[in-house]
């Protein structure tokens, strides 16, 4: 390994191979590691222009005090080496795939004289095999209580398994015959550990294997009129299949995948794994990560596969993901399991569905991690605390209210106004609003409009539902969807209103920088914080409400027009015709050449469209009307 160096080495020092590299703060911590084809292209994109950094990136840069590297024969070993530094190390700033809880497995103690089944969590031991994970423990249990008919192998902690051999008095587990009772001598230690292997090889896949034995075992007991042990081993063969049941049938028996699902925003990721095994589902994994870096779709999802195989300790042969993933993880995959691993997109079929299925799951894991977080009070205080702190406020801001411009092709202006107060929304105080000709330039002078229009004297605008309301009092922060150029033209707003006392910020959703008024740089607040989590869940909240005005509108823009008339013209291609025109006005001057050049407009259509938005035609329908 090089030694230490300065923080920004020359460039000439860095070699072109791939390798592994780690940034370390003042106190020798180190704080990230990152691996690259060329550690010289890499490294020096670190030295770059602050400000064209990611903000996550630009914090890491600022706190570190010195970088060093290893250069390895191929991406592949710099894979390696990176996911062993970063399980070393821990540094805070890299992404860490850990599940969301801890899940049950069923593990069998094959390190033990006497091997037991048993339900557990947390860490692995040496020795022992594990089964899962499940998603629940009882469905562990009921599974397992079924197959002790088949394999009566020991369940007991070591404590009553000696007290039993003192005692020479078994349990009652091995009285109803779910246990071959190893205490007491009715088995050898040779034979229950063949029983404890044989539950193994039940629960590795090889369930047709076992039902056909016993199948036979059964036929040949009747054959020799042994009927007593042809119907224990009837009930045998029901306690399996009551065993499988419990797992979902997906696929073909031939079939062992693990299937990754993905959702994500611009804080956090979230996935979902369901790992096949002989076409039925036999367990579940879930993942929410921040996401700490510039890492893009592919990049996360490889990094996962590979926390998820060290995790479990084994590579399933076939992967379906929802993106491409990269090359080297690919080999590195190939590398665990001695042989070729099938990664890849599924295109159509049952498991395309099943990827579909996965995919929703992960959807609805990150709505209900962050419904978690919004409804902890602990954490809405904290956000808000924070958000005084970084944004330099006099107090916290219990009323926060966020505007959002929304349009289709710089047709149909609309704003929203939404309102969170103690860190949740408040849908009642919400307000939507149309903007004018003269708003609808462009995005500033949307914004102008939308703020005027709030903060005019004992407010009555908005027409959510045709009534008149007026806010209950101003906001302690305004916060606009956007970066300067949108804070600029708010505060304009303020100030043309008379208002002096509302902060005014902008959060720019591609880097989630936030744009404070007055100032020349962005705050940056960390991406862990409560309190940009907050400010992204109001920005959002706005988003969404002024898509769903916005459509509202244009929908009944397109209803209400003389576009009604034109014979053969649906709805689609009337929306095509605002969009491409901005107004009916403009589709009326068009010429048939000028109509076509929409999309689906062909000279039939277009001949339609002239012949029922011209003037004679109107003057005609006016006349018949009055």
């Amino acid at each position: 390994m090089t030694a230490a160096r300065p923080l920004r080495p020359e460039t000439g020092s860095i070699p072109e191979d791939p390798g592994v590299y780690r940034f370390k703060d003042a106190t020798g911590r180190v704080i990230y590691v990152g691996k690259a084809k060329s550690l010289r292209s890499r490294l020096t994109s670190y030295f770059a222009d602050p400000r064209t950094l990611h903000p996550r990136t630009r914090s890491m840069v600022a706190e570190a005090a010195d970088v060093d590297w290893v250069v390895v024969g191929s991406e592949v070993e710099a894979l390696q080496l990176e996911y062993s530094w970063i399980k070393e190390f821990d540094p805070r700033f890299n992404v860490k795939y850990r599940d969301d809880k801890s899940y049950p497995y069923l593990a069998v103690t094959m390190g033990e004289e006497f091997p037991r089944a048993i339900v557990t969590r947390g860490a692995k031991r040496k020795g022992s095999r594990y089964f899962g994970p499940y998603a629940h423990a009882w469905a562990i249990r009921a599974t397992l209580d079924a197959l002790l008919r088949v394999f009566p192998i020991r369940t007991c902690s070591s404590g009553v398994f000696a007290r039993a051999r003192r005692a020479n008095r078994p349990c009652l587990l091995a009285d109803i015959g779910k246990c071959s009772a190893p205490c007491v001598g009715r088995v050898t230690e040779a034979e229950h550990r063949t029983i404890a292997e044989d539950l193994c090889s039940f629960l590795g896949g090889q369930a047709r294997t076992f039902q056909r034995r016993l199948t036979k075992e059964m036929q040949e007991a009747a054959d020799l009129q042994d009927y007593e042990r042809a119907a224990r081993l009837r009930d045998d063969l029901g306690a399996m299949e009551r065993a499988l049941e419990r797992n979902s049938v997906v696929f073909d028996e031939s079939v062992d995948a693990d299937v990754v699902g993905m959702a994500l925003d611009e804080l956090e990721a979230a996935f979902e794994v369901f790992h096949v095994r002989d076409g039925r589902i036999r367990g579940q994994r879930s993942y929410v990560v921040e996401r700490a870096d510039e890492a893009d779709d592919s990049e996360l999802v490889g990094r996962l596969l590979i926390a998820l195989v060290e995790d479990a300790d084994e590579v399933a042969p076939e992967i379906l993901t929802p993106v491409t993933v990269p090359s080297d993880v690919r080999e590195w995959l190939a590398w665990r399991r001695g042989t070729r691993v099938d990664v890849r997109i599924p295109q159509r079929g049952a498991k395309r569905d099943l990827q579909q299925t996965v995919t929703t799951n992960a959807e609805q894991r990150l709505a209900l991690h962050k419904a978690r977080r919004s409804g902890d009070l602990t954490a809405r205080s904290k956000a808000l605390e924070e958000i005084r702190d970084y944004l330099d406020l006099e107090r916290a801001p219990l009323r926060i209210e966020a505007i959002d411009i929304s349009h289709l092709g710089g047709t149909g202006v609309v704003g929203s106004l939404v309102v969170f107060e103690d860190g949740a929304p408040r849908p009642g105080e919400y307000r939507s609003y149309t903007v004018s000709d003269e708003g609808a330039r462009d995005d500033t002078s949307a914004v102008y409009e939308v703020v005027h229009r709030r903060f005019r004297p004992r407010e009555v605008d908005g027409q959510d539902d045709g009534r008149t309301r007026t806010f209950a009092y101003a906001p302690h922060l305004l916060v606009i969807d956007g970066a300067r150029p949108q804070v600029d033209a708010a505060k304009r707003a303020l100030n043309d209103r008379g208002v002096t006392d509302v902060p005014v910020v902008g959060l720019a959703k591609r880097l989630e920088e936030v744009w404070v008024s007055g100032d020349a740089e962005p705050v940056i607040l960390p991406r862990t914080s409560e309190g940009l989590y907050l400010l992204q869940r109001v920005r959002d909240e706005a988003h969404r409400r002024a898509l769903r005005h916005q459509r509202k509108t244009r929908q009944g823009a397109i209803r209400g027009s003389a576009l009604d008339a034109v014979p053969g013209l649906g709805p689609s291609r009337a929306k095509a015709l605002l969009k491409h025109f901005g107004s009916v006005t403009k589709i009326r001057a068009a010429d048939e050449t000028e109509l076509q050049a929409v999309s689906g407009i062909g000279p039939s259509l277009a001949h339609a469209i002239r012949t029922a938005l011209s003037p004679d035609e109107m003057l005609t329908t006016s006349e018949g009307e009055s």
